[in-house]
């Protein structure tokens, strides 16, 4: 996947004004961050060098590392996430059948599976694919990136 960029100024404000001195404290924070979401990290090492986070490690699938890297990514002060993840069990042919996509303003979740699968119905895959980054399906912002998972897992035909 390599380098993902994200918006610095937007995200969960967990990193404080005095985390920022520190690269070894925002890379605790991010850390922390990661366990407080459920989200496998005993293989993972993550290093914070000024806005960008590097993920090196061995995770389970694509899913794992998606969202391993869009809740470090969509962190405020974060800009990029640089990831060097070894998939043990491969879930997807091929990288390019999911996407990333960045919320707007007056976007929701129905709005954004309107665009991609062409059926607003279709929000449910998008929230679950970022489970638990997102705990409610409204609550969305601008600048965060989201994972949309490919069109045949969300029941839609390849494109």
């Amino acid at each position: 996947m390599g380098i993902i960029s994200f918006l610095k100024n937007a995200g969960d404000r967990i990193l404080r004004k005095a985390d920022q001195k520190s690269e070894d404290r925002k890379t605790k924070k991010i850390n922390k961050h990661i366990r407080s979401l459920g989200l496998r990290s005993s293989d993972i090492t993550s290093t914070v060098i000024g806005d960008k986070v590097v993920l090196s490690g061995v995770v389970e699938n694509e899913e794992e590392r998606d969202k391993l890297v869009v809740a470090v990514g969509n962190v405020q002060g974060i800009a990029q996430v640089d990831e060097d993840l070894k998939i043990l069990h491969p879930k997807w042919n091929t990288p390019e059948e999911k996407q990333f996509y960045t919320v707007q303003r007056g976007d929701s979740l129905s709005k954004i599976a309107e665009k991609v699968y062409g059926d607003a119905n279709k929000y449910p895959f998008i929230f679950e694919a970022n489970k638990p980054m997102l705990t409610h399906p409204d609550k969305i912002y601008p600048g965060q990136v989201l994972i949309i998972p490919p069109k045949e897992i969300s029941g839609g035909k390849a494109a």
